[in-house]
């Protein structure tokens, strides 16, 4: 059976736009932002019929997917080995903060196939997530449109994977808050798998109006000037 796998990153949290590392941390939800996000997408995908809803059970990766799997009649299902990357003593990090501090997370950064103990490289969380997904794709009632909500890393390391990428490279793969990739496998002919999309969104996040951007910095140039000129009062 041909089937088109969805990989769907949870929407923002506040830990998102404050640059901390989450981890496998629990209590972790969606902002305001985060939940509009999730309906948005909820939205643009409403025309697939989407069979089967699988989250990791972190909490900002369930609240994204119980928004989206609302009203289609279909259960949702955890699975913990859809969860982010163990960051281990990281966690709760700020990853400016670590750049500057952390010789170990420079590194990490730079070559994540390689960890300190209690860290989990790429390759681990690539080899249990695909596990997963594996599993997942190969029971009889999956149907041909299965979700997989996960967390950025997760989805890079999925897409990279059904890409040919290697797993120190996913990094550069840009997976935005309640986006989707999409990815095409025909059951029989696993060397024919298409990766249709990677980390499209309706609203994305990347996306500023060139005028709003204009003004900001010209707002920004105008403090300094004000700020240049108090000090020579």
């Amino acid at each position: 059976m041909k089937q088109t796998l969805l990989f769907i990153r949870h929407g923002q949290t506040t830990w998102n736009a404050e640059h901390k590392l989450p981890g496998q941390l629990p209590g972790i939800a969606l902002n305001d932002t985060g939940r509009a996000q999730a309906a948005r997408l909820a939205d643009a995908l409403a025309l697939i019929p989407i069979s089967a809803m699988i989250s990791s059970p972190l909490e900002r990766a369930s609240e994204t997917a119980e928004i989206i799997v609302k009203g289609r009649g279909i259960p949702l299902q955890l699975e913990p080995d859809l969860m982010d990357t163990n960051v281990g003593r990281w966690a709760g990090q700020k990853f400016d903060e670590l750049a500057k501090i952390d010789p170990d997370w420079k590194a990490y950064v730079k070559d994540p196939t390689v960890a300190p103990e209690g860290i989990e490289t790429f390759p681990q969380v690539q080899q249990r997530a695909l596990a997963a997904v594996e599993r997942w794709r190969a029971k009889d009632d999956i149907g041909a449109y299965p979700a997989f909500v996960a967390h950025a890393d997760v989805v890079k390391l999925l897409v990279a994977w059904y890409t040919g990428l290697e797993s120190g490279r996913a990094g550069r793969l840009f997976i935005d808050n309640a986006s989707v990739s999409l990815v095409e496998i025909d059951g029989e002919h696993i060397q024919q798998t298409r990766v249709i999309a990677v980390g499209w969104s309706p609203h994305p996040g990347w996306l500023k109006p060139a005028i709003l951007e204009a003004k900001k910095e010209a707002e920004g140039a105008s403090q300094s000037q004000e700020e240049v000129s108090e000090k020579k009062t």
